[in-house]
């Protein structure tokens, strides 16, 4: 006899899941009676919220959902903060929990990690959360949570088993098949609306997203017939290799960049929400698009936020962009402006260089030394200050390459369990994963510490980059300037060295290029993790000489 917990695991195999986030705990076991014969990895977070992480790291890089298997109650609120950021990102993600016997849900009889209304109260963080009243749902609603990840805008989605639900028979459903859904194809009227104002525009500009990330050869193409440039998200970084002479980088916040967005004429905005953490990081506000708007996303209800669009197409990015270069090779375009495109582009690019203080370029430079030795790298962040610099100056060569917590729902801790998932989710290039690089700083670290055992036991090569500036620097400065006498930013600063060796980590301290450059040679010939610690100060001085 097959239990539902047991058909559950076949069935994700079936999917085509590869690895499963979580801690087993007494509500979960029948999760695991499956799990234990089949093909699907799994990895012990020491955290229900580093399981979360670790689920959004995997799906950044793999582009597969990431899956964690969790518990009633309390491992349902540890996780809600992961659910938060992957939401904001748009990352796809299964929680699949237990919950009270169906005869038990909402009782308030006092039984082992309950809670009122469980699915309620995930239900501000996913896309949809599900009851599952009987092994006979089971098929549906996993067909339901793919269907959104394979062709909708993917974000978590919480599926709860009551505990007398998982171990019902359920032979009958291992026949089920998976089903698999064609994403959103573009509309040809819309289509046409959209090429007859790109191909009539003297000064298109394209802005891209995260949700554009696997249209990357065609926005280029598309960027290149029409001379547009091409500001990119945070979450859309690699989208354009970094020297492209169209690439305006992701500065949409900056007095320059914007001047630039005010001079188009027809803007493209595809897979982007035109939200704050990428286009008014200060807070400043005055982020314009006066030129006519287009705007392409998966989500319909986007298309019309922050900035109404003249023409809005629900449809995937690729498949748009596709349909968008068909068209656009079949018209005359007009003439471009002698001082567009790459001109214009490379004009802003010179003028964001000259502007960038002794602060940012000593952190470029670090980021830099960083990309020279691991030209492949994947760099997973957290809220730091490289982070935030390498936001603005950074550009790596590829998309899946760049991305962190400091936007969107913008939490701590976030990257050094979304680094161990990176790696697991990372694909073999040249018979090795790329090397996954965590940029985290002290204050960040010390929310998601204890995660370092978690790489040790699976063996993640993982290069952790410490920035440490004892404190949390960034929401001081902040207190500062509005004339507030800072409180609770100057923390306790632990022996990093000492408790990540404790772990089973290597770790040592670095000052300068040279230092950083040889422990980063060393950490790559590792087979479990690293812990790189620099002293901002000393880094600072190291690199003015």
């Amino acid at each position: 006899m097959a239990t539902c917990g047991e058909v559950l695991v076949k069935l994700l195999e079936g999917y085509g899941v590869e690895q499963v986030f979580g801690i087993p705990g007494v509500h979960t076991v029948e999760l695991y009676r499956g799990l234990a014969r089949s093909s699907i990895n799994h990895v012990t977070p020491r955290h229900e919220q580093g399981a979360g992480f670790m689920a959004d790291g995997y799906a950044r890089t793999s582009g597969k959902p990431g899956v964690c298997f969790i518990i009633t109650g309390p491992g349902m609120t540890n996780i809600t903060t992961a659910m938060g950021q992957a939401y904001a990102d748009s990352i796809p993600m299964l929680v699949i929990s237990s919950v009270q016997s169906r005869s038990q849900l909402g009782g308030g009889r006092g039984k082992l990690h309950e809670l009122p209304n469980q699915s309620a109260l995930v239900g501000g963080v996913a896309a949809f959360s599900h009851t599952l009243m009987s092994a006979a749902e089971l098929p549906g609603v996993l067909a339901r949570a793919f269907a959104l990840f394979q062709a909708g805008r993917p974000r978590p989605v919480h599926i709860e088993i009551p505990l007398d639900v998982l171990v019902e028979e359920a032979d009958d459903l291992l026949a089920s098949v998976p089903v698999n859904i064609d994403r959103a194809g573009a509309s040809p009227s819309a289509i046409s609306r959209m090429t007859e104002l790109l191909a009539g525009a003297k000064r298109p500009l394209i802005l891209a997203g995260g949700g554009a990330i696997d249209a990357a050869a065609e926005l280029t193409e598309l960027a290149e017939l029409l001379d547009a440039p091409v500001a990119l998200t945070i979450n859309a970084k690699g989208m354009l290799g970094s020297s492209h002479p169209l690439l305006i980088g992701s500065t949409q916040s900056l007095v320059a960049t914007r001047a630039l967005v005010a001079e188009a004429d027809v803007v493209l905005a595809i897979g982007t929400e035109l939200a704050e953490t990428d286009y008014d990081i200060t807070f400043a506000g005055g982020f314009e698009i006066p030129g006519v708007l287009l705007r392409v996303d998966i989500d319909p209800d986007q298309t019309v936020r922050n900035y109404p669009p003249k023409v809005a197409l629900v449809a995937d990015s690729r498949n748009a962009a596709q349909a968008l270069l068909s068209a656009l090779s079949h018209q005359s375009l007009a003439e471009r402006r002698n001082d567009w495109g790459q001109v214009r582009a490379a004009r802003l690019r010179d003028e964001l260089a000259a502007t960038w203080d002794a602060p940012t370029l000593a952190q470029t430079r670090f980021l830099e030394t960083v990309l020279h030795e691991l030209p492949n790298a994947v760099f997973v962040g957290d809220s730091t200050q490289p982070v935030y610099t390498g936001n603005l100056t950074f550009n790596p060569e590829r998309p899946r390459r760049w991305f962190n917590s400091s936007t969107g729902y913008g939490t701590l801790g976030y990257a050094l369990p979304a680094a161990i998932g990176a790696w697991l989710g990372g694909s073999v290039e040249g018979g090795a994963r790329p090397p996954v690089v965590c940029l985290i700083g002290d204050g960040g670290l010390q929310f998601t510490l204890p995660e370092l055992a978690s790489a040790v036991e699976a063996r993640t090569p993982v290069i952790v980059l410490l920035w440490n500036n004892q404190g949390y620097e960034e929401i001081k400065k902040y207190m500062v300037n509005r004339d507030i006498e800072p409180v609770g930013v100057d923390i306790y600063t632990p022996d990093f060295i000492g408790v990540a060796k404790a772990l089973g980590c290597a770790a040592e301290a670095v000052s300068g290029v040279e230092e950083l450059r040889s422990a980063l040679r060393l950490a790559t010939d590792r087979q479990g993790p690293t812990l790189i610690e620099i002293d901002q100060t000393r880094w600072m001085k190291a690199v003015s000489k």
